[in-house]
């Protein structure tokens, strides 16, 4: 018998042990969430998401999240969020009757791929409101998907990170994993993995193991997805099952000799300053390692060098010694040439640093001066 349904009509989704029928969800659910929950919480979104699966349409509308530029719509197909479920369910072989914990917005591609691997596979959906603390009353699920500030707040309230290190399957997406981080995650005794996605993709087409003895900086793709790099050395992405393009990335990347990639960072990241190129994230990185509040790097225009490096500090004054230290420790080049306090980083819906509104930021404030 196939383990999957994909046949919409005949799926039924369980949500915190009880089942519902497509028609239900159609017709009833929206309502009876919204009484029960009320008309704004998290469980009524849910119903709504539901009722818009089980219609007629073969299509739903997704947004990007907006790192790099203006959230967008797209169009996309239903069998195709099944293939992509599909894929993600068998490489971490989660069975009928798993609990999947839904801790992530449904405006946004990878909350809704947890609902959906849920109907294909009939898992048992435990909807947690989205927050920086999903573990603080919740038992741990066999599965469930988080963004990199989930986790590391969940990681500083000691039953809270009891309940983590429960999770039989973690993912994590929607941002950079820092080297500290991972360091703690590679003590975890269950499967933890970073993905490597996008809304085209319809949420990851890859992932790389971040706990164990098998943890590494290489990302493994899916089976039937087919990488390569291109002239600019960017990432290529076929993977017709959950989008029929070719999709090309900004994301500059290596290749091992088992098919497998690291990433470097992002094109659109790059600042060009006096003819050097220097790498946002790389920059970030190795600064992580000695200021430990919030900051992102961005750049602004420079009559000298064409581009300037500029770090953003949330609530941090710019002639802080612990940013003056941390400066100290970067290459000559690679060292920001104005800093700037911000009372909250921009960030996307998501949690990813917002980095066309940290831009705009560090330009404004170089007209000022």
């Amino acid at each position: 018998m196939n383990r999957f349904t994909t046949d919409i009509s005949a799926q039924t989704i369980t949500i915190d042990g009880i089942s519902y029928t497509a028609d239900e969800c159609r017709m009833s659910l929206p309502e009876a969430f919204r009484k029960r929950y009320g008309g704004e919480s998290f469980h009524a979104a849910l119903a709504d998401f539901l009722a818009e699966w089980f219609s007629p349409s073969p299509t739903l509308c997704v947004h990007t999240s907006g790192s790099t530029g203006r959230p967008k719509k797209l169009w996309v197909e239903k069998r195709r969020m099944m293939n992509s479920a599909m894929m993600t369910v068998d490489f971490l072989g989660l069975a009928r009757g798993d609990s999947a914990m839904l801790c992530m917005p449904l405006q946004y591609i990878a909350g809704k791929m947890v609902v959906i691997r849920s109907l294909v596979a009939g898992l048992n959906l435990i909807p947690v409101a989205p927050c920086g603390h999903p573990m603080k009353n919740t038992l741990p699920p066999v599965f469930s998907a988080m963004i990199p500030m989930q986790v590391f707040n969940t990681l500083q309230v000691e039953e809270e990170c009891k309940r983590l290190k429960s999770i039989r399957h973690l993912i994590i997406g929607g941002g950079a994993i820092d080297r500290s981080l991972a360091q703690t995650l590679k003590t975890f005794p269950n499967n933890v993995w970073s993905t490597y996605g996008m809304t085209e993709t319809l949420s990851h087409i890859a992932l790389r193991k971040l706990s164990g003895n098998e943890a590494s900086e290489w990302y493994t793709p899916f089976a039937n997805v087919c990488l390569s790099l291109t002239p600019d050395g960017t990432l290529a992405i076929e993977a017709p099952s959950v989008n029929p393009e070719r999709l090309v990335t900004n994301d500059i990347v290596t290749f091992n000799d088992r098919g497998q990639f690291r990433i470097l960072g992002r094109r659109d990241n790059t600042i060009n300053t006096g003819g050097i190129k220097v790498q946002i994230e790389q920059v970030e990185e190795t600064l992580r390692m000695h200021l430990h509040h919030p900051f992102l790097i961005t750049c602004a225009p420079d009559v000298k060098f064409s581009e300037r490096i500029v770090l953003l500090a949330e609530n941090l004054p710019a002639d802080s010694a612990e940013i003056r230290q941390a400066i100290d420790t970067l290459p000559v080049y690679w060292r920001p040439k104005q800093i700037i306090t911000v009372g909250r980083l921009p960030l996307t819906g998501t949690g990813k640093p917002d980095r066309a509104a940290a831009k705009r930021i560090a330009t404004a404030k170089t007209k000022e001066s």
